[in-house]
């Protein structure tokens, strides 16, 4: 997993920056009723789509949550007094404080299902009645966009997904949230070059390969024999799923 507390200094930069927060944003509050409350933006990270959702939503009083304190810190200052150092597993909040939670790309970093169940459960406590919970599902097949880097990654061995679509709206019903929509946003900027990909699988990402695998080096041939080694391919598109709380 990566250091996000040293990744917050490049984070936004490799990530879309302000466009990607922007489809992100919108994307969001698609799926939270357009009227007075509180938000909380959980592992909110460089706060760059929070910022955008208190100004989108001016009758919202949004919050921020993150625990890497790099993140923290730049956060803070897009929203002074509105964010909070805070484990996703236990939130320093009481039960029924917000009318909408959500998660961006959250989920799929919590390999102990143990640690998922704690998160969703945190997430239904602190909702109000007819509050949303709105979050990523299914980020790694999201980066499945039909492109050469993906035929030569077949036949790798994966990680089973922590943030699946059927395992996360399984775990809210065990909350009592019930389905309530779906959008989707590009990542913009975030489109995947075959130079880039072989760094990735290097550092671990997008197999369950272990270091010293010599399978990492097949993997890698494949990959460098691909045209165009610094053409990122096409953006991926990520999918959120909303669900209520009664």
């Amino acid at each position: 997993m990566l250091d996000y507390d040293k990744e917050a200094r490049v984070y936004d930069a490799l990530r879309g920056g302000e466009a990607r927060a922007e489809a992100a944003a919108a994307a969001v509050l698609d799926l939270i009723p357009d009227r007075p409350g509180r938000l909380l933006d959980l592992a909110c990270g460089t706060g760059i789509v929070t910022r955008r959702l208190a100004a989108v939503r001016p009758a919202l009083r949004v919050s921020g949550a993150d625990l890497a304190p790099g993140m923290i810190r730049r956060a803070a200052v897009r929203l002074p007094g509105a964010v909070v150092r805070a484990d996703s597993r236990r939130l320093p909040f009481p039960g029924a404080t917000f009318d909408a939670v959500i998660s961006i790309w959250l989920l799929h970093l919590l390999t102990d299902p143990d640690d998922l169940r704690a998160v969703i459960a945190e997430c239904a406590r602190v909702l109000r009645p007819g509050g949303v919970y709105v979050t990523t599902v299914d980020k790694a097949a999201a980066h499945d966009v039909g492109s050469d880097i993906e035929a030569a990654l077949a036949g790798r061995p994966i990680r089973p997904a922590a943030d699946a679509a059927a395992l996360v709206a399984a775990h809210a019903a065990r909350h009592g949230l019930a389905p309530a929509g779906r959008s989707a946003f590009r990542g913009v900027g975030q489109g995947r070059s075959p130079r880039s990909t072989i760094a990735d699988l290097h550092r671990g990402w997008f197999s369950q390969l272990p270091p010293g695998d010599p399978r990492r080096e097949t993997f890698s041939a494949r990959l460098a024999a691909l045209p165009d080694q610094d053409r990122p391919r096409a953006d991926p598109t990520f999918t959120l799923h909303a669900f209520r709380k009664p």
